[in-house]
């Protein structure tokens, strides 16, 4: 063989072990964003505090409250200054806010959505469904039997689990192993859900399926699992989580920061904070309230975004007019960028003159770009 040139038996043999998805392998191995927290985009280490609602708290992660309550629990990177397990800097941290009694009726989680353009080669719903492992750090003030649910995007099909935490503030390591599902519908190929993990808070018995099979239900919760939120100041922390192919857990897959962001960025952009005058884009004026503005995307995004903002934002233009902003306005996307035409607070503006949108002496200011799952 010349130099440089590779036969194909040397491929097969220079890959065996690390599959793409499976093993060893250092592509795609951990289906999971942001599993080892590192990422905050939203509240940049503030807490979150739940609603009847589902809401993004670190990035990717998000946090799920229904049955008519809110503020029952907390979310928060690093919540309670504990040192992480060695190899991780950050945790995602989960505290009970009351002890409250979980009823029939209430959901109460913490759940990553799974793109299907991740998910596909799983082929689950046919019968080659590959088995998979989900490993992750966990620390409770509690002990006892927790629990965690596998669903579809559709919520209608879910392998409830558990897993126990026996020292309370202790760091522990959990492994869940789980033969592919033969049955169910599962999204192939395409930007929507391919599946959906779980970490359950405190789900109540309308919600709950037993541990250890696949069920044609949509489960939210585990008979018998803790209630974390039936404790008040009650904590559950997690970190390094991996959901990989294969039947045992391999090392957790490291990803620097600047490809984590990134990957998180597909999902919700944030732009501003921190500083008093950011410029977020640049257009020109078409009315006395709106402009034409053009922002493009850090990075390509799931889909058609949502624009969003908040704090003190303004159009300013080379005349020395501000007027701020009263209302998000129409917007015009795809996925690489977007025009979009907020509304000003007044009927000030000159058309045909080019305006800046920025920030008026507001550290907290923003714009934001959602296209979440």
């Amino acid at each position: 063989m010349a130099y440089g040139s590779v036969s194909a038996d040397t491929l097969v043999t220079s890959t065996s072990g690390g599959i793409l998805g499976a093993g060893d392998a250092s592509i795609m191995k951990n289906r999971l964003i942001n599993s080892d927290m590192r990422i905050d985009q939203r509240n940049a280490g503030a807490a979150y505090t739940s609603a009847n609602a589902n809401t993004y708290t670190l990035d990717r992660w998000q946090s799920l409250e229904t049955g008519g309550v809110n503020g029952k629990f907390t979310v928060q990177q690093n919540a309670g200054s504990v040192t992480p397990p060695v190899g991780f800097s950050n945790y995602l941290g989960i505290t009970s806010q009351s002890a409250f009694s979980v009823t029939s009726g209430i959901i109460q989680t913490i759940c990553q959505k799974i793109e299907g353009f991740n998910t596909s080669d799983l082929a689950w719903g046919t019968a080659n469904a590959k088995t998979i492992t989900i490993s992750f750090w966990a620390y409770s003030s509690l002990t006892g039997t927790f629990g965690g649910v596998v669903n579809n995007g559709a919520f209608t099909y879910s392998y409830p689990f558990t897993y126990a935490i026996s020292s309370a503030n202790t760091w522990e390591y959990k492994t869940v192993t789980i033969a592919g599902p033969t049955a169910g519908t599962w999204v192939g190929g395409t930007n929507g859900i391919g599946l959906v993990l779980q970490f359950v808070i405190g789900t109540g018995s309308t919600y709950n399926g037993t541990a250890g099979s696949w069920s044609a239900n949509g489960y939210y919760g585990v008979t018998g699992a803790t209630n974390v939120t039936g404790t008040s100041g009650a904590t559950l922390y997690i970190t390094g989580v991996q959901l990989e192919v294969g039947s045992s857990a391999t090392g957790f897959e490291y990803v620097n920061y600047q490809t984590s962001l990134a990957n998180c960025q597909r999902y919700y952009q944030k732009i501003g904070g921190g500083a008093a005058y950011v410029a977020f884009a640049t257009g020109a004026v078409q009315g006395g309230t709106i402009a034409s503005l053009y922002i493009k995307f850090t990075t390509t995004m799931r889909s058609s975004p949502t624009i969003a903002y908040g704090g003190t934002i303004a159009y300013t233009y080379s005349t020395g007019t501000t007027v701020n902003l009263s209302a998000v306005g129409s917007q015009y996307s795809s996925a690489d960028c977007a025009l979009w035409q907020p509304t000003a607070s007044s009927s000030v503006l000159t058309v045909g003159n080019a305006t800046t949108l920025l920030a008026v002496n507001d550290t907290t200011a923003y714009v934001s770009l959602s296209a979440e799952l």
